[in-house]
């Protein structure tokens, strides 16, 4: 079988301990400085914290094990939350209303009526298409 289920999907491959620490030293640090955009000053206990991250994922990555697989967990329920509920907001925002607009209007994408007097479905193409020698090693 060659399609893949939910009983046979890759795993999520988890990211490095030490990257996870810089990546979240960073957001700790963008936290920090963002009061400096509207003339504020600096949260000095976010930047301490950046900075005992780093010297954390410099030093001792492993120590960041735990909160690293807890942060993929989160990642793993926020997908099977978030991910329906955009592709249905996506959808019913943008395709169901265009459709129901197109088709108010009288446009027909696929030619799905029967018609008994056809004598085939085949669609001539003007100007023709490329040849079929172009459709050589397409993999």
């Amino acid at each position: 079988m060659h399609e893949h289920t939910q009983k046979h999907k890759p795993p999520v491959e988890q990211s490095s301990d030490r990257s996870f620490g810089f990546v979240f030293a960073a957001f700790f640090a963008i936290l920090a400085l963002y009061p400096l955009t509207k003339g504020q000053g600096i949260h000095v206990w976010l930047l301490a914290a950046s900075g005992a991250l780093v010297l954390v994922a410099l030093l001792f990555p492993k120590i960041l094990a735990p909160a690293n697989w807890l942060w993929m967990k989160f990642g793993g329920v926020m997908h099977k939350i978030m991910s329906p509920v955009i592709l249905a907001v996506l959808f019913y925002l943008l395709i169901f209303p265009t459709a129901i607009i197109k088709r108010l209007f009288g446009g027909v994408s696929l030619q799905l009526r029967f018609d008994r007097d056809a004598p085939s479905y085949w669609i001539k193409r003007d100007p023709p298409g490329p040849s079929a020698d172009s459709f050589n090693n397409q993999f």
